[in-house]
């Protein structure tokens, strides 16, 4: 899943100082700096056109005249324009199952073990960290559903994010019939309820309170601090890392590892590596690690 809400790779180019809105290589810049500073992610030369498209949005919605009066008013209000900019320039691709192995793996091994090692507290944990528009933690909470079923269990997801449009579509829990492509209908059928609208195309799917009551959707930056204290039995944090520096990787993975539970797992995205990055983990193979140290 790509949240904590990804930068899409458009590679677009051009003369940004005689568009509608100007932007100069100094407004750029200043936009990198902020989007590094508070979320971590870095933002190459080629974001350029992606960066413009989404900021001239904020500057038509705040009536101003250009990139570098955006730069100004988002440093004189930080505090209430920083929120709308990480929204602006951040994307959520994600799906309902996504990379599929990842929770073939979480109901056939993870969960039979984490039933025997919780056979006393009957506790289980898991961190959706970067959970975009809800698809992922609610692929989570399916698949704890059927492996735990009506058994009296302490099982919550934790389902955070930087973007406050994302986290309060995942809150909702509905969506369009799109969006439910390639899902088993059966679990379509088990798991949410069909409102309908004038055709077919216009169905929405929300998702049912068995599985909704199993997740809290919450705020998060991951570079800041946690509130949270742990421990986590396993996480999911998936096509998040791969804009961040190696130095900010190293740290955040080792966080990761210090609030899971010892043996606990981290499931990563298909495109990212612990390799050089952390040795508090054993690859397990397709992007699926458990903590060792």
């Amino acid at each position: 899943m790509q949240t904590l809400n990804a930068i899409n790779k458009d590679t677009g180019r051009g003369n940004f100082a005689d568009r509608e809105f100007p932007m100069t290589d100094q407004d750029f810049n200043f936009i990198r700096t902020i989007a590094r500073s508070h979320t971590g992610i870095e933002l190459g030369d080629h974001k350029k056109e992606m960066i413009y498209s989404r900021i001239v949005r904020r500057i038509r919605a705040l009536d101003l005249a250009s990139f570098a009066g955006y730069c100004d008013y988002l440093e004189q209000n930080t505090e209430t324009e920083l929120t709308p900019f990480i929204n602006a320039i951040t994307t959520n691709l994600t799906a309902f199952f996504r990379e599929p192995h990842h929770f073939d793996f979480l109901g056939r091994t993870v969960l039979p073990e984490l039933r025997k090692r919780h056979a006393s507290d009957r506790r289980l944990r898991i961190w959706s960290a970067g959970c975009s528009t809800g698809e992922e933690p609610y692929s989570i909470a399916m698949t704890l559903h059927q492996h735990l079923g009506n058994e009296r269990w302490d099982a919550r997801i934790l389902a955070t994010d930087l973007d406050t449009n994302v986290l309060n579509h995942g809150r909702n829990g509905i969506y369009s019939r799109d969006r439910m492509t390639g899902m088993n209908e059966d679990l379509v059928r088990k798991y949410f309820q069909v409102q309908r609208g004038r055709n077919p195309d216009d169905d929405k799917f929300r998702a049912k309170e068995c599985i909704r009551e199993l997740i809290r959707f919450n705020q998060l930056n991951l570079l800041e601090p946690w509130p949270m204290k742990g421990p986590f039995d396993v996480i999911f944090c998936r096509n998040v890392v791969i804009y961040f520096s190696k130095d900010t990787q190293k740290i955040l993975f080792d966080r990761y590892a210090d609030i899971l539970a010892p043996g606990g797992y981290l499931f990563i995205g298909h495109s990212e590596s612990l390799h050089g990055v952390s040795r508090r983990f054993e690859s397990l193979g397709r992007t699926i690690y458990r903590r060792t140290q």
